[in-house]
């Protein structure tokens, strides 16, 4: 279970659920509620293959392009601590005009439920932890981010905007900091393999 958590709790950063929400209320504004129901379903399909794939195949890839865990670590945490600073000093989520038909899937489904921050924390992840758990913390946590944006309305009118805008800021924080232990662990590994 600790080591479930140990996964669960960096996706549950990543995919950041809550700071996405007003990005899930903008898009489907305006759409009926089988529209919507269609479009949580397709976002949430098109996350979890993806997020999944990715996982499967990424140590593959590093592998055949010859890139250690160390490199990805610090390439990753670079990558993660300017998504978090993006959001935390600008926080532009920027939203688009897109077709309904395919909003589930882009850019819902990816590239904001499952991003760069998502995909680059489930590798690192399943180095150090295994695969099957953070295969596992994925699913749920893509899970927890489709019953957030089931109860989409609800939520924002007890959290209000401030309140949202507050969730979002924290889980960036959050992001950051995941990001900068990853940069140093990263470093400390390429130094060690130096030395030796």
């Amino acid at each position: 279970m600790k080591i479930f958590l140990l996964c669960f709790v960096p996706l549950f950063v990543a995919v950041d659920a809550l700071g996405v929400l007003p990005i899930f209320i903008g898009l489907t504004d305006g759409l009926s509620p089988s529209q919507k129901r269609r479009v949580l379903i397709q976002s949430l399909i098109t996350a979890t293959a993806v997020a999944l794939i990715f996982l499967a195949i990424g140590p593959a890839i590093l592998l055949a392009l010859n890139i250690t865990v160390s490199d990805f670590m610090v390439a990753g945490g670079i990558l993660l601590l300017v998504i978090s600073l993006s959001d935390l000093l600008t926080g532009e989520k920027r939203q688009r005009l897109v077709d309904p038909e395919t909003l589930g899937a882009v850019p819902l489904g990816v590239p904001i439920i499952t991003g760069p921050a998502v995909l680059t924390t489930s590798v690192l992840l399943a180095n150090v932890h295994g695969m099957s758990l953070t295969a596992l913390a994925l699913i749920s946590n893509i899970g927890i981010a489709g019953a957030i944006f089931w109860f989409a309305q609800p939520i924002r009118q007890f959290l209000g905007n401030a309140g949202t805008m507050i969730l979002s800021k924290i889980a960036s924080l959050f992001l950051a900091t995941i990001a900068v232990m990853l940069i140093r662990k990263g470093i400390i590994d390429i130094i060690t393999e130096v030395v030796k």
